[in-house]
């Protein structure tokens, strides 16, 4: 096998990308990565360096692939290692650059390893490090990758990081009402009372899919998302032109979620849509209306899985929000290798206290969910 180490996505052929991909998740998709770097959003400028990883056999077929990325900060990862790079200071060390297989500003499981065979794994795996190795990096991370993948993360000399989200799971609810019945009376009556006070503002809503989106549509929708980013101390991570070109190239997997008050648009939620699962990824408002956050980014969500038989909402991270609103905690992943021996046996430890406090945790949400009988106590967060 000979390694191709890619500074841009645009090295590797679209067909041959997604011949290996094979998912429907929109954000290993060629468009998605390629938009990403297109736009600007994602560059040295903003910290994330393209270096992905391709395995050639002596035909020139890509057999294997990654998504890698040399990133000069911890940014837009949602997995975060802010103490591992303090410690690196602390004493006299580097710990930028790092390499992370991620797709950037997204936090979604997806595979990492795209594999035509599976034996290939360890090569792949073993491409990385040396990458790494030879070229100085501090570590190699591994984030959100699929369940299947963990065993021959773990063959590889990474250490698995444990922790979890909340997704909401469609079982065959016929609307909305039959999956409110599923709740115990104060829980379905504060859901209840979300929506209408929602309904009393005079909102309504618009959901568009990328077909429907125009320039002005896309103008107004990235400028409430800015505002609300703004209110946070940022801008956001994707630029316009990130949005206009997915809405162009993955027209089938943008939903917009656009509130209106007397005409106008006051807020709004993009989502990324496919057959099976629904990711809410970015939202924003000129001003706070009472539960309207609640209505666009979770009712609203819940509502389209239902009619068009979305299994799977996964709305994003953090949010304990979102347990009395009818998600429930899911395990997701990351792996992690530092080249340093001494900083990475010290990581080690840590990981297993913290895998505890995350099933302490899970435990504990359980504990408040909103139905009337819990759903299965099981971990729904693998494909």
């Amino acid at each position: 096998m000979q390694i191709q180490v890619a500074t841009s996505i645009g090295d590797f052929d679209a067909n041959d990308w997604h011949r290996l991909a094979n998912d429907d998740c929109p954000f290993l998709s060629h468009e998605f990565l390629l938009a990403a770097e297109q736009s600007g959003s994602v560059s040295a400028e903003t910290g994330w360096v393209p270096r992905h990883i391709g395995l050639r056999n002596s035909s020139g077929r890509l057999c294997a692939a990654m998504p890698l990325y040399e990133k000069s900060h911890s940014w837009g990862e949602f997995v975060f290692d802010w103490s591992w790079a303090q410690a690196y200071q602390q004493a006299g060390l580097d710990y930028y650059p790092k390499l992370v297989s991620a797709t950037p500003f997204t936090p979604a499981t997806s595979p990492k390893l795209l594999l035509e065979d599976p034996e290939l794994a360890s090569e792949l795996l073993g491409a990385a490090r040396g990458l790494a190795e030879d070229e100085g990096y501090s570590s190699l991370h591994v984030l959100f990758p699929e369940e299947c993948e963990l065993e021959s993360l773990q063959e590889s000399g990474l250490k698995l990081r444990k922790d979890c989200q909340f997704h909401w799971h469609n079982r065959n609810y016929r609307n909305f009402d039959e999956f409110l019945a599923t709740f115990s009376s104060s829980k379905r009556k504060k859901a209840r009372r979300d929506r209408r006070r929602v309904v009393e503002q005079d909102i309504h809503f618009r959901h568009l899919t990328g077909h429907n989106m125009n320039d002005a549509i896309w103008r107004d929708v990235y400028e409430l998302i800015s505002i609300t980013f703004l209110r946070r101390g940022s801008m956001p991570y994707f630029s316009l032109d990130f949005f206009r070109e997915v809405s162009r190239c993955m027209p089938d997997n943008i939903l917009v979620v656009l509130a209106e008050k007397a005409g106008l648009p006051i807020a709004a939620a993009v989502f990324y849509d496919t057959p099976g699962t629904l990711y809410g990824r970015y939202w924003g408002a000129d001003a706070r209306y009472d539960a309207l956050h609640f209505e666009t980014c979770y009712y609203q969500g819940i509502d389209h899985c239902i009619a068009n038989g979305r299994q799977r909402f996964e709305p994003g991270t953090q949010g304990e929000h979102k347990i009395s609103r009818g998600f429930t905690p899911t395990t997701t992943w990351s792996a992690h290798w530092l080249a340093r021996p001494e900083f990475f046996s010290a990581v080690e430890r840590y990981l297993d206290t913290e895998a505890q406090h995350v099933d302490e945790y899970i435990d504990a949400v359980h504990a408040h969910s909103p139905y009337k009988i819990p759903p299965p106590n099981v971990d729904e967060g693998s494909k």
